[in-house]
């Protein structure tokens, strides 16, 4: 996702850990550049001293936030490929699935990367490396994923590995925007008609 240095973390001491978790919750629903660091100081009970004491700076603790969002997110979603079924398709249909069910407990304005790249657009910022090192994972995800699927040669499953990705983006996005109900249901139906299409071939 970066470099060692891009993607620095701390050790995260009990005071630490509510200083991120109030800071999670504050940037997720009020965005990056809207909440100051006294906001999360009070937020979490601790002194911004004590903030800039264990983080150094604002930057950082974004980086914290948005990496301790894609730990958490990796996780949930290695148990359900581990759970589930081995053929490819039903693997796809597991990505897709598990995002739907955490769009639903914790993305209720979309994917918090996405968010945070609208804000963070510039790649010498030290979250940067995280958006997008997030981003290039799900890719890789879906590129290996689609490599599995037999019947297709290695450019065919790159392509639809993109294909994949596209529509697991763009429903999260849609999610955020609450344009059309259950868009991540809708983008899984979609890629499992395609899977069937490029398999039928």
């Amino acid at each position: 996702m970066g470099t060692s240095e891009e993607l620095r973390r701390i050790v995260m001491t009990p005071a630490a850990r509510r200083a991120l978790a109030a800071a999670g919750r504050l940037f997720y629903d009020r965005g990056i550049h809207a909440v100051g660091v006294d906001l999360i100081a009070a937020e979490a009970g601790v002194t911004k001293k004590t903030l800039y004491d264990r983080f150094g700076s604002k930057e950082q603790i974004v980086v914290e936030y948005l990496a301790d969002r894609d730990d958490r997110w990796r996780a949930f979603l290695a148990e359900r490929l581990d759970a589930a079924p081995p053929a490819p398709r039903a693997r796809i249909r597991a990505v897709f699935d598990a995002s739907r069910a955490w769009m639903a407990d914790n993305g209720s304005k979309g994917c918090s990367m996405v968010n945070a790249h609208a804000e963070i657009s510039d790649p010498a910022h030290p979250a940067h490396a995280v958006i997008t090192g997030q981003k290039q994972w799900m890719l890789d995800l879906f590129t290996r994923l689609a490599r599995d699927v037999e019947s297709l040669g290695p450019d065919a499953a790159d392509r639809l590995g993109r294909t994949l990705m596209l529509l697991h983006e763009g429903a999260l996005v849609a999610h955020g925007l609450k344009v059309f109900p259950d868009p991540v249901a809708q983008a899984r139906d979609e890629a499992e008609a395609l899977l069937a299409e490029v398999t039928e071939r």
